[in-house]
């Protein structure tokens, strides 16, 4: 189980004319944080600095990296990280683009001001924790879809979507635990399964 944000933030701050706006992302992989950081300097294509840091949690262990981008080596990437290891976040890249304004800030000036850029934004996010989970498709009658959607609401299993034919097929993120509690279970729930089926794995928010 790891601690991440619910969902993309900008945030923006000004220090001494130079401009530095954070964008921040919740990724799950290291290919997804690399691809959004290529997109980011093409879209700030005309700005100084793209500084980013990233921290991943996989199954071999968390994944760290960043990056000053022509900044003086230590007062950009590697502060952006500390703020998001201190807080203990996962699965999160910030990236903070900088428009110089003409006045040199110095070492510590940049340090404050990336780190500050990624309060902000941090400050703007919700916080939520996630673990690696499953999709499942529980098939059930019409007449029994009622009750199997009280069962779902009662053990905080949420439903992603629902897909109506013969009968209806109800989309669920679920840990591995509860699903095992609901097989264990099912002879006494009081509605009928019809059909049970593993999409995917993911990752779930707790």
């Amino acid at each position: 189980m790891f601690k991440t944000i619910s969902e993309n933030v900008t945030a923006e701050i000004v220090e001494k004319k130079s401009k530095f706006i954070a964008n921040t992302f919740y990724v799950e992989s290291t290919e997804e944080a690399e691809n959004i950081i290529k997109e980011i300097k093409k879209k700030y294509f005309d700005a100084r600095h793209n500084c980013f840091a990233y921290s991943i949690f996989t199954k071999e262990g968390i994944v760290n990296r960043f990056s000053d981008d022509g900044e003086p080596s230590g007062t950009a990437g590697a502060p952006m990280l500390n703020i998001l290891t201190s807080q203990n976040l996962s699965n999160i890249l910030v990236i903070v683009t900088r428009y110089f304004g003409g006045i040199l800030l110095g070492t510590g000036g940049l340090v404050r001001a990336y780190t500050g850029a990624v309060i902000e934004t941090l400050d703007n996010s919700l916080e939520v924790y996630k673990d690696l989970g499953l999709e499942v498709e529980l098939e059930v009658t019409y007449s029994d879809f009622e009750k199997a959607k009280y069962y779902l609401k009662q053990n905080n299993i949420k439903i992603v979507h629902l897909n109506y034919s013969e009968n209806i097929s109800i989309f669920i993120e679920i840990t591995n635990q509860k699903l095992e509690t609901l097989k264990e279970n099912e002879v006494n729930l009081n509605f009928n399964i019809v059909k049970q089926k593993i999409i995917k794995e993911k990752y779930i928010e707790i």
